[in-house]
């Protein structure tokens, strides 16, 4: 027990507990009382918190238990609680205190009976076929002779053993494993993430892309093989990309992925068998067919030479050939000399009938009648409105001639009275006009130069006045100063002439 409260209510014995101490006395009275249990139901609500805890409940046609599976023990569940599944969970009584609540800690949940576990995969089967993932349509043909086969299944088995041994005897080929557990909780997860690795490599790579998938493991009970009954690998196998063979259990053993895989082998062994051909068979059948297919051309050669020579046989001879046209051509030649003379003599009778129609006096007259009619039409053709035409258009170019002289004439006179003004305002802003009032302009060389320091310094300096320029020395000048006068009487300074406006 734990402490009780020193000042009980006067006239009762009975002592008084906190909420936390009653809770706490209730939860070890319940785990203490009922340990580890088995109970039967009806899964009911599943949840899965983010923390991966898993929350469930257990249902009966009266009453509910909440079931409880934290996060490290979901990893060792062999089957994993659904909605509706009739289910046997093994596992701890025990109670939250801080939601007056029981629940039931679960570490282990069992279908209960086969009948459950039949019910629940037809329900899946149902769903999948409904989706359309059975159809004969979808599923692909294998490849004749792969370079790659990927096999999912336990390296550690006898199953790898017994497939890479019949892939030897019948014809030797580059497999991938992928190990993955083949019971269990595991089981489907890892199957299903094999499914999708092998799809996600890429052709030519590193680690090459397998060009047949085979899924395979050896007998075992329902249970056993429930994760091939998952819809998690189900739906993997359908979504590849790879051709699949499906090898789960014995020839009577049938899982989901057996339905939506592309072929179905009754035993690892016999996936193998379907996955290449026999490589004896193969070579003795390509022997066969090649000396079937040499004797096929020699015996057409052979047939088609003997046509030929009985053909030949039948042919006339050349020689045999020209003597009709040769024949023929010696009589067309004795009788084209008479033939061209007969021509010869009837074209000149012609002419001569044609000659005798042609007078000198019937030609005069056709000319006469021909001159006659020309001067008809040309009495016809006048040439006023071709004149009339001539002089409006050569009235219309002298006014447009005026127009353009007299267009001409004004742009110039502008322009030209534009240029005065420019040159008279050129003429205002040049130091020219600065020289006319009795300044002058230092240079030494092509600089101006501004201060008696920089004059000083100077070999040669120009001066440029109004009327001209001249050049002089400032180095010939005595470095004495001038001697001091006597300092003169200073006037007022007069006020520098006004400067007129520049414009």
């Amino acid at each position: 027990m734990s402490d009780l409260i020193d000042d009980p209510t006067p006239g009762q014995n009975m002592p008084e507990y906190t909420v936390s101490e009653i809770s706490g006395e209730i939860k070890r009275t319940l785990e203490g009382s009922f340990g580890r249990v088995r109970v039967r139901g009806e899964v009911g609500r599943v949840f899965r918190a983010r923390s991966g805890h898993l929350y469930f409940d257990v249902k009966d046609d009266r009453n509910v238990l909440a079931c409880t599976t934290w996060k490290g023990q979901v990893a060792s569940l062999s089957v994993e609680p659904e909605e509706g599944l009739e289910v046997v969970v093994t596992g701890r009584m025990t109670a939250f205190g801080g939601q007056s609540k029981y629940n039931l800690n679960v570490d282990e949940v069992a279908v209960a009976g086969q009948g459950a576990l039949m019910a629940l995969l037809e329900k899946r089967k149902k769903q999948l076929a409904a989706e359309g993932l059975f159809d004969a349509a979808r599923k692909r043909p294998l490849p004749y002779l792969p370079q790659i086969i990927g096999v999912v299944t336990s390296p550690s088995g006898a199953v790898i053993r017994d497939i890479l041994h019949r892939l030897r005897d019948r014809f030797p080929r580059k497999v991938l494993i992928w190990p993955v557990a083949v019971q269990g909780a595991n089981c489907a997860p890892e199957v299903a993430r094999a499914i999708d690795g092998f799809n996600r490599l890429s052709p030519g790579g590193a680690l090459p892309r397998p060009d047949l998938i085979i899924v395979a493991r050896g007998g075992g009970s329902v249970e056993d093989l429930w994760g091939f009954n998952e819809e998690i690998v189900a739906r993997a196998a359908a979504a590849s990309e790879i051709p699949l063979i499906s090898a789960v259990g014995h020839e009577t053993d049938t899982t989901l992925i057996d339905f939506v895989s592309d072929k179905r082998a009754p035993t690892p062994t016999a996936a193998a068998e379907l996955a290449v051909p026999v490589r004896l068979e193969l070579m003795a059948w390509t022997d066969s067919t090649g000396a079937r297919l040499s004797r096929a051309a020699t015996t057409a050669l052979t047939q088609r030479r003997q046509r030929l020579g009985d053909l030949a046989r039948a042919l006339p001879r050349g020689e045999t050939l020209l003597d009709s046209p040769r024949q023929r051509l010696d009589w067309i030649a004795e009788k084209l000399p008479q033939a061209l003379r007969g021509g010869v003599q009837r074209r000149r009778v012609s002419l001569s009938e044609v000659a005798g129609g042609l007078r000198p006096s019937a030609l005069r007259g056709l000319v006469t009648t021909r001159r006659d009619r020309l001067t008809n039409l040309s009495a016809r053709i006048t040439l006023r409105p071709i004149r009339r035409e001539i002089t409006t258009r050569h009235e219309r170019i002298a006014a447009l001639s005026d127009r353009l002289e007299a267009a001409g004439g004004h742009r110039l006179s502008r322009l030209r009275q534009e240029l005065d003004a420019r040159a008279r305002l050129l003429s205002s802003l040049s130091y020219k006009a600065t020289l006319e009032r009795g300044y002058a302009v230092v240079r030494s060389g092509e600089e101006v130069v501004t201060s008696a320091a920089t004059a000083r310094t100077a070999a040669t300096l120009t001066i440029e006045f109004r009327d001209g320029e001249i050049t002089a020395h400032p180095t010939d000048a005595p470095d004495t100063p001038p001697a001091a006068s006597t300092p003169r009487k200073t006037s007022k300074p007069k006020p520098p002439p006004e400067q007129g406006s520049l414009f």
